[in-house]
């Protein structure tokens, strides 16, 4: 199976949004593209419909998807029992880091250690190697924290490495989990770029509920 970040990595970069590969003969737009600074963290509140649809779909191969979108809810408890939620979504740009890595940099360290955290990750695939290392360290240090990972697609999935962290992620404490069709359109409703005044009704891709028995499947291998 092809993957996403890794093999697509040194692939024409105006694929990793979903962008149309004949803007590369754009001079302007290449010469855009080259500029772009070597490593960007992107943060907001919803994301653009063409990146949704693309970098989100479950496909079993994902040749091109060379960028990780993950959106997030945090849900925040006091003592007392309230609850206060908050969210947004988090992308990387050129492969230098990670969603993950950054959302531990930019998000994690506004948290107060006297509540209590479930956060709940929505990403467009599982983490690499690396970024599971830094999860289960974070979770281990971090005993006020809970995380549920929801993910489009597995990561490399018949790796050894792979297969040996996603074992350890739920060793850690992390709950795995591939997104069902109705994951995806939760993540339609309230961390995509709706039209103004209303809202759009999520159109489930032809394979969708397919793709994600598939992967379902082979985490379920992984993790038994």
């Amino acid at each position: 199976m092809a993957q996403k970040e890794e093999a697509a990595a040194a692939a024409a970069p105006a694929s990793q949004n979903g962008e149309d590969l004949e803007n590369l003969e754009d001079p302007e737009k290449l010469k855009e593209l080259i500029e772009l600074p070597p490593f960007e963290i992107v943060t907001g509140e919803r994301l653009p419909v063409n990146f949704f649809k693309f970098q989100f779909r479950n496909v079993e191969y994902s040749s091109g998807r060379n960028k990780t979108f993950l959106c997030y809810v945090v849900e925040a408890q006091s003592k007392g029992g309230q609850v206060q939620a908050t969210r947004g979504y988090l992308e990387d740009e050129h492969a230098a880091a990670h969603a993950e890595e950054a959302f531990f940099n930019t998000i994690m360290p506004t948290f107060d250690p006297a509540l209590r955290y479930i956060v709940t990750w929505y990403v467009s695939s599982s983490p690499c190697a690396a970024c599971a290392d830094r999860i289960i360290k974070t979770l281990n240090k971090t005993k006020n924290l809970r995380l549920l990972i929801l993910v489009g697609r597995l990561f490399m999935w018949e790796e050894p490495e792979i297969q040996a962290a996603l074992r350890m992620l739920k060793e850690a404490g992390c709950k795995l989990r591939i997104m069902k069709p109705q994951d995806f359109e939760y993540v339609w409703q309230n961390f995509v770029e709706q039209e103004e005044g209303e809202s759009k009704a999520f159109e489930p891709w032809e394979d969708i509920q397919e793709n994600f028995l598939y992967y379902e499947e082979k985490l379920a291998d992984i993790l038994k």
